[in-house]
């Protein structure tokens, strides 16, 4: 099953820890172009590495990396470790703190057929094309993707317990998220870790594109390579591990906008009437209670009007049978398909490559786009369940794209790891009872 290495983590030099805050950045996905601006103005913010400037990004990136390596900004630990990540939040409307436990480590980089790494979501290929470029310039991952591994009896827990206890760093980041990171040199522990996820399958929370892109690196790697044995730096990636059985993993939605649609609003809802119930608001402050317990229900946002719809039931049965159940009833699908496709008349197939859907975690901000013009109207919906995104991962389905919004996200910058093979190298078999392949 799933393969993982402890990492040799490369981290910014102990004189920046007390500034760490300054130098972290949200991840590629979801950095704002006014987060994006002020961050560039620090020159040694990782948002350089993860979200490169200039004409020829990757390249800059490149020049950057060895930058900071030569000036000694970023330096790795001679000695491999489980990194833990502990993120503790609280989301609005909520008294009890919340955290969220894992662990950050190198995983193979398996392909989708093999059914290692399960993914929930489709990708947007141009989003796939620059993370392939960043990581064939600099062979350094500057983030984590987050990955999902199923353990009732949380096993591991106890070890991370301790381990947070004496941490590397402690702070609080752009989201109001307390972060905190420690590391596990223990051989005989890190084993521990090694063993439970080699028992299992690794369901991909966050970060479709950058594991994709490292498997198409791989590929090509080893496809130039004569004397590839599958131990090679370029087989792995860096992940920040969570267990789908916690009280604490959170998914939140992400709602829909589109622009440059030629139909009128009366029309829209007019082509909408076979397939939904349709009910004006007075109050769009209202859409998201009001959709929050219906099942097949969403939030329809015009800039003079609000509309809450719902899906006939019966009208389920016109999905075509292509869709096993685990997708045809998940409310985003029910969107993408009678919506997008069918009244919009983007298929479904298309709707990854489409330059006329954005996506929106910010209810505040799809308002905001819809009422100044600069979209023609916006899709609110509710959160994915854990169970279904562990339902149709097992299926071997898909969700459309940007499905969840798994929060909070994890930072660039607070752990690095590199793939060259003169860094990543080091005897892993003491880490394994079994030499790797």
């Amino acid at each position: 099953m799933a393969e993982i290495l402890p990492i040799k983590g490369w981290r910014y030099h102990e004189r920046f820890t007390d500034r760490i805050e300054e130098l972290t950045s949200p991840l590629f996905d979801v950095v704002s172009k006014l987060q994006r601006e002020a961050l560039y103005e620090n020159p040694y913010n990782s948002i350089h590495l993860s979200v490169p400037l200039g004409e020829e990004p990757a390249l800059h990136a490149k020049e950057v990396l060895l930058d900071w390596k030569t000036k000694g900004v970023i330096v790795q630990d001679q000695l491999p470790g489980i990194y833990v990540y502990y993120q503790y939040f609280r989301l609005p409307g909520e008294e009890k703190e919340s955290c969220r436990k894992g662990f950050i480590a190198q995983t193979k980089a398996c392909d989708w057929e093999e059914k290692i790494v399960l993914r929930h979501e489709d990708t947007i290929p141009k989003a796939v094309n620059d993370r392939i470029e960043l990581l064939k310039a600099t062979q350094f991952q500057a983030s984590p993707t987050h990955g999902l591994y199923e353990d009732p009896l949380h096993q591991l827990e106890p070890y991370m317990d301790k381990a947070i206890e004496d941490p590397i760093y402690d702070f609080d980041d752009y989201q109001g998220v307390r972060e905190v990171l420690g590391v596990i040199h223990d051989a005989e522990i890190i084993k521990e870790f090694i063993q439970l996820i080699g028992e299992r399958q690794i369901i991909l929370a966050d970060g479709h594109h950058r594991f994709e892109g490292a498997i198409a690196y791989r590929k090509e790697m080893a496809s130039n390579n004569p004397d590839h044995s599958g131990s090679e730096g370029y087989n792995f990636h860096m992940m920040y591990l969570t267990n789908a059985h916690s009280k604490d993993l959170r998914i939140l939605p992400t709602h829909r906008i589109f622009s440059q649609i030629e139909m009128e609003e009366t029309e829209i809802l007019e082509k909408l009437r076979p397939w939904f119930i349709i009910k004006k608001l007075n109050d769009v402050g209202e859409i998201e209670e009001l959709i929050l317990q219906k099942k097949w229900a969403f939030g329809l946002v015009f800039s003079k009007n609000a509309y809450k719809i719902r899906l006939i039931p019966e009208k389920i049965n016109e999905m075509p049978d292509r869709f096993p159940s685990t997708v045809r009833e998940l409310d985003l699908m029910i969107i993408h398909y009678f919506l997008v496709d069918k009244v919009l008349g983007i298929p479904l197939e298309e709707q990854r490559y489409s330059n006329q859907i954005e996506y929106e975690r910010n209810l505040r901000r799809c308002l905001g786009k819809v009422n100044s013009g600069e979209a023609s109207f916006s899709v609110i919906t509710k959160e994915v369940a854990m169970t279904q995104v562990l339902d149709v991962c097992k299926s071997g389905q898909t969700m459309p794209q940007k499905s969840t919004y798994f929060y909070p996200k994890s930072l660039s910058g607070l752990l690095f790891a590199s793939i060259e093979e003169s860094e990543f190298k080091f005897p892993y078999q003491v880490f394994q009872n079994d030499t790797i392949d």
